[in-house]
């Protein structure tokens, strides 16, 4: 066995997945064992068919196929209940394995016969919708390497990405997935993302930019700095969350798990007391197909619950997964419950409605120059390069990183920035920052007279900063920009009857500027941490509501808000922290998906709950009263449980 192998080993039984897929077993075993309770289940309705024929003509080879039949069926569900009654565990299970054998013993051996089969095919049906539900879970299992190359004296080597730390050099080519989160140290490529964000367009990574494992290096070859270990990577994390959100279930789930016991334990009951009582009220005999026996176990087919059991579980499971395609991720199937619930949504403005990064709009001349916007940007850049403030930043970003010499550079913390600069040979005085720091060393009137001009400038929807260059003055305007989705994001919302709140830090100007662009009307500003936790908090109080965020600042309100939605992207751990659902990809045009995608799970599993109680309700009477023979009694609870199966795939679009 290879070198790897323990570390596949350890991994493999670490993550709860199906045997079928474990790294151990052969291609040519694989599929043989893949979808096998399906392949028996048909090869014995196959055999059922031919036996019930054979029959007619040639009963003893029709009987032996009917053993067979049994044996295929029969053998592992009996086994099954055998488990379950030395654990003393009352379930649906062992109701279907009482009433197909004891079928044979009243002369129905081919009704009990056809129960084993349906039961065995529903079973492998409702494993088929388990399956492609988690799906996402076991696509993110394969898509994560167990191998890196890492940097040695001589070369990369090969190594299993448990044993890497952080601060290692890895080697990622082209093609390949990126094994672990790192910070490109040499190189630059294109990466898809969609496995992780839901988003396939391509995105630049260049030295210095941080890239998650799970991420597929398209162009070439990639040299990384291991940021996180295996078990805090990003396909970890997503990984664990999902295992969370499958395991995690909403109260109508955890209500017929208990439920399940108890209801198989009456049935069984009450079908022993019709089969005992049924004679002396309507004085049938007790064995034939008229007889109470054979009543009884109609009764007890017909009642038993698996579309009932399967009608929650399917459903979340498949909703959970088809979100989690788009890059959405939910802490289990009770989130879907109360997405559905809300009334309103919150929004923090800085980062969620709007970029959260300022960036240059517009540059205004206060006094007649002959300097042209390209040199009056170059030297605003050139005194900025060196400050750490998102106005610096965007002004440097604006001039594409270009500079101009400088001289007696002298920064004054707060304020702003002076010095000399060199532009065509010639050198001007300089200086950038706040507007009171620029004015100050200005004539009595010449400060009036900008004052004025400021005046009717200024907007305090925007940020400005001011350069002086000699005698001319400039004003810088900056914005947060709003997110292009986020117009259409509050017309979605407001058509599905949620109300669009706005709860920010900012001013109140600025957060009325931006609410009145998008459509929000409530709008509480100049909030604290504390002041969001209050306010959601009382709001709670009247109405369910889903609170947006970037999941750092405004942890305290997701959590108390009934669902916390965080823009957090792609290896944020605090936004998986703080959150109930992360918005991988940041892409807020997906909240109105799902909420949309909520709704429908909370309809289809009423859907499923209604099927299986009037599958119930209309045959159990009619199967005591001899209306409703065994065999139908078989084709309705099993046609009623594959019909609550595939009713729940729709929500995997």
């Amino acid at each position: 066995m290879k070198a790897d192998s323990p570390y596949l080993f350890d991994e493999f039984f670490a993550s709860g997945l199906d045997e079928s897929i474990s790294p151990f077993l052969t291609k040519s075993s694989k599929k043989w064992g893949e979808n096998l309770s399906l392949k028996i289940s048909i090869l014995a309705a196959f055999l059922l068919i031919t036996s019930f024929a054979l029959s007619f003509y040639i009963p003893p080879l029709g009987y032996l196929l009917l053993a067979f039949v049994y044996f295929l069926v029969g053998t592992p569900a009996f086994i099954s209940s055998l488990e379950d009654i030395f654990s003393l565990e009352i379930n649906i299970d062992i109701l279907m394995t009482l009433a197909a054998f004891f079928s044979i013993l009243i002369g129905s051996g081919y009704e009990g016969a056809l129960l084993l089969v349906l039961f065995e095919l529903s079973g492998a049906m409702e494993e088929a919708v388990t399956s492609r539900a988690k799906g996402a879970i076991s696509a993110l299992h394969h898509l994560s390497p167990k191998m890196a190359y890492v940097k040695e004296e001589d070369g990369f080597i090969q190594r299993s990405v448990k044993e890497i730390e952080i601060g290692t050099t890895i080697l990622v080519k082209a093609g390949e997935v990126v094994p672990l989160d790192g910070k490109v140290l040499k190189g630059s490529s294109s990466v898809n993302l969609v496995h992780l964000t839901g988003e396939s367009l391509p995105v630049e990574k260049t030295q210095g930019d941080e890239i998650p494992s799970g991420a597929q290096n398209l162009d070439s070859a990639l040299e990384i700095e291991v940021t996180r270990k295996s078990a805090d990577s990003t396909v970890s994390k997503i990984i664990e969350l999902i295992t969370t959100a499958q395991n995690s279930k909403p109260k109508a789930q955890r209500f017929l798990d208990k439920f399940g016991q108890r209801y198989s334990t009456s049935i069984i009951v009450l079908t022993g007391f019709f089969a005992a009582t049924l004679p002396f009220f309507t004085g049938i005999s007790y064995f034939g197909t008229e007889g109470a026996i054979y009543r009884a176990l109609a009764f007890m087919i017909a009642a038993s619950p698996c579309a009932l059991i399967i009608a929650t579980p399917t459903a979340y499971l498949s909703a959970v997964s088809a979100c989690a395609k788009k890059g959405i991720l939910l802490k289990g199937g009770i989130t879907l419950d109360a997405l559905s619930s809300c009334q309103a949504i919150a929004f923090d403005k800085t980062g969620t409605l709007t970029h959260g990064k300022l960036s240059l709009s517009e540059i205004i001349p206060l006094t007649d120059t002959k300097l042209s916007n390209e040199d009056t940007l170059l030297i605003a850049a050139s005194l900025e390069k060196h400050v750490v403030h998102p106005i610096a930043t965007a002004i440097v970003e604006k001039a594409k990183h270009k500079e101009t010499p400088l001289e007696d550079v002298v920064t004054k913390p707060g304020m702003g920035v002076t010095a000399k600069a060199k532009i065509n040979d010639k050198v001007f005085s300089t200086a950038i920052g706040r507007k009171e720091f620029i004015i100050e060393s200005l004539s009595s009137k010449k400060k009036k007279e900008i004052e004025e001009k400021l005046s009717s400038l200024e907007s305090e929807k925007n940020v400005i900063a001011l350069l002086q260059v000699e005698e001319d003055l400039f004003l810088f305007r900056l914005e947060d920009t709003i997110r292009p989705s986020t117009f259409n994001l509050i017309k979605e919302l407001q058509a599905t009857a949620l109300e669009p709140i706005m709860l920010t830090g900012d001013r109140h100007s600025s957060a009325n500027f931006v609410a009145s662009q998008i459509g929000i009307k409530e709008v509480k500003a100049d909030l604290k941490p504390e002041d969001k936790l209050d306010y959601i908090s009382t709001l709670s109080e009247s109405k369910h509501l889903a609170m947006v965020g970037d999941g750092i600042n405004d942890a305290p309100a997701l959590a108390r808000s009934t669902v916390g939605i965080s823009m957090g992207k792609v290896g944020s751990a605090s936004a998986v922290d703080a959150s109930d659902v992360v918005l991988l990809n940041d892409d807020l045009e997906k909240l109105s998906w799902l909420f949309t995608k909520s709704k429908k799970t909370l309809r289809i599993v009423k859907q499923n709950l209604t099927l299986a109680m009037v599958v119930i309700l209309f045959a159990t009477t009619p199967a005591l009263m001899g209306l409703v023979p065994l065999w139908l009694a078989v084709v309705l609870h099993e046609g009623g449980t594959v019909l609550v199966g595939l009713n729940s795939l729709r929500l995997l679009k």
